[in-house]
């Protein structure tokens, strides 16, 4: 199923300081190929690509793909994964969130037209909204609140698609179109507001599980290492599909399950705490990946227990003033 690109290129990650950024990052500079990551550093993290910093073949540069400054060199893959993409964070600017996908992604895509290089967009699954149409195929065209205050990132991940289909139609760049459904693993963020960091970091702390709405709402997650390889299998794919395509895990698990899982990883985790459900929040979401599977011959192979897991152990890690604490309750929950 992997696919790689032909080794010693130059790839341009934007967002490369962010969750599933870095992991690129660190996958391409591990098949050989030259890394320029670009990041404004508004959720990306430097600790994150710290260890990358002083590599052979890496560079950064802190900028804002609004304001994209000029790329010396030849460029030959770009990877945009620049955009907030959790509610708490892309509703802290929506403006810029927005504009991000608009602006941002047109001069990428400039960009790429300049250097002769392929550019995949990462899109979302938020494209679909509070779908009619379960599982979502790329053939549903969604149902989203233009006007409500998810629109910023669900109707800028929209137009940055349209962008996209523009150019490949005019023979201006080769775009391939990735939908991203709930992902999740190391280099995650605290307090990025996503539900898995949310439950496992309340577990860690020893705080309530907060579940908004009644916890019965679905989704389906994916490991962040499966994302990248499907990432790169659409990126490296011959020919161009002409058409987007979701990367997800098709497992799907309501909160509440969710929440179950990370309470048996913790013992004696407090009790559940709900809160009211966010406007516009999704009741189910579950990709069909059939076109994935046709293809790029790529589906998800990590099962959510044991993702689970290896997010814990992340976590644990990035919140050392609670480790010593969890492992001792864990241990002394051990019949």
């Amino acid at each position: 199923m992997t696919q790689t690109a032909t080794r010693g290129k130059t790839v341009l990650v934007t967002g490369g300081a962010g969750f599933i950024g870095s992991h690129l990052c660190e996958r391409m500079l591990a098949e050989g190929h030259r890394v320029i990551c670009l990041d404004n550093f508004q959720t990306g993290r430097r600790r994150t690509i710290a260890k990358l910093v002083d590599t052979p073949n890496f560079t950064l540069i802190e900028a804002d793909i609004i304001r994209l400054p000029a790329i010396s060199g030849p460029v030959d893959r770009i990877y945009n994964m620049a955009c907030a993409a959790s509610p708490p964070l892309y509703q802290a600017d929506p403006v810029h969130t927005l504009m991000t996908n608009i602006v941002g992604v047109n001069n990428l895509l400039m960009l790429a037209a300049e250097k002769g290089a392929r550019f995949l967009q990462a899109s979302t699954s938020e494209v679909y909204g509070d779908p009619l149409v379960h599982p979502q195929s790329e053939d549903y065209w969604g149902n989203v609140n233009c006007t409500g205050p998810r629109a910023c990132y669900d109707e800028g991940k929209r137009s940055a698609e349209t962008l996209c289909f523009e150019y490949l139609r005019a023979r201006r760049v080769d775009t391939r179109v990735a939908r991203l459904f709930n992902t999740y693993g190391a280099h995650m963020r605290p307090d990025d507001g996503r539900i898995v960091s949310n439950l496992i970091c309340q577990a860690l702390m020893n705080e309530p599980l907060t579940i908004y709405g009644s916890g019965q709402q679905t989704r389906s997650f994916c490991y962040v290492s499966d994302l990248v390889d499907g990432l790169v299998a659409l990126m490296e794919y011959q020919v161009n599909p002409e058409t987007p395509i979701n990367l997800g895990n098709p497992g799907e698990f309501t909160i509440i399950e969710l929440a179950d899982m990370v309470r048996e990883m913790v013992p004696g985790t407090p009790e559940l705490t709900f809160m009211p459900l966010p406007v516009d929040d999704p009741q189910r979401r579950r990709p069909d990946i059939r076109r994935a599977k046709e293809l790029l011959g790529w589906s998800p192979r990590i099962q959510l227990r044991a993702g689970l897991e290896k997010t814990m152990e992340w976590f644990r890690a990035e919140l050392p003033a609670v480790a010593s604490q969890t492992t001792a309750r864990i241990s002394s929950s051990r019949p």
